[in-house]
């Protein structure tokens, strides 16, 4: 799956984005933004910020009105438009932003970069946007390890449909890994770069709860299972619950995010 193909497949409902990963936002940009720290009164961007997840929590720090927004899908930004009224909140895609250079304290992509058509145009516009000095930020999942939702769910999909797997798995996508992640901020001119790792959590109320947006084809994983025919699609959900230890009543599932810092 190509990372166009990949950012196809969230134009969905807002609704099943907040029940797949929408549910780790408050806490995976509660990480973000302590790990890049923000003045109040700070003017900030958030790229590809689909229902409003991170948009909300910046806000909460600078206020609605220093907060403006992007997202190629016109469903997320309604949601994002509707849950921060105040927010300069536009529909464009990470590689054409539609603002003058330095217009930002900071721009931020939260789960964003590795979907991005063309990531070093789009995280070099995100440069351009910045004041001098100021900071780029972005995270995304470790899908090869620290993302159990996820990499459970792929390898039960490799017991299922090995072939067809092996090609969507999201842990083959560029810069879901630190050192290219990295280096892609090395390669748009970002200095006194700074990368980590963010760990967060989330609750679910029973395995029903966990799987329930992934027959509906959100993200690469739901598209994924939105293809197969009912006797394979059964025999995943099957597997992916196995492999979580079959839960039948709430349980939490950890995950882990690379997070990378750079000023313009």
């Amino acid at each position: 799956m190509t990372q166009a193909e990949g950012a196809a497949t969230f134009r969905a409902a807002a609704d099943m984005y907040g029940r797949f990963v929408g549910r780790y936002a408050p806490a995976l940009s509660a990480a973000l933004i302590e790990v890049v720290g923000i003045e109040p009164g700070s003017r900030l961007l958030d790229v590809g910020c689909g229902p409003g997840g991170l948009a909300q929590a910046l806000a909460d720090v600078v206020s609605e009105e220093n907060v403006s927004a992007v997202d190629p899908s016109e469903p997320f930004v309604e949601t994002c438009r509707e849950r921060l009224p105040g927010a300069d909140v536009r529909v464009a895609a990470a590689e054409e932003l539609p603002f003058p250079e330095d217009s930002f304290d900071g721009a931020f992509a939260q789960l964003v970069v590795n979907f991005m058509s063309d990531a070093e145009r789009g995280v070099g516009e995100m440069k351009r946007v910045v004041r001098k000095g100021k900071t780029v930020a972005a995270c995304t999942w470790d899908y090869a390890d620290g993302m159990t939702m996820l990499r459970a769910f792929w390898d039960a999909a490799r017991e299922v449909a090995p072939d067809e797997a092996g090609r969507a798995d999201e842990s083959t996508m560029r810069y879901s890994d630190l050192a290219s992640l990295t280096g892609l901020w090395r390669e748009v001119g970002l200095n006194e770069i700074d990368s980590g790792e963010l760990s967060v959590s989330a609750d679910y109320e029973d395995f029903d709860d966990l799987w329930a947006p992934f027959p509906s084809g959100i993200g690469p994983a739901g598209a994924f299972c939105a293809a197969l025919e009912p006797e394979r699609q059964h025999a995943l959900r099957t597997a992916f619950a196995r492999r979580l230890g079959d839960p039948t009543g709430p349980f939490e599932l950890s995950a882990r995010a690379w997070h990378v810092v750079g000023r313009a």
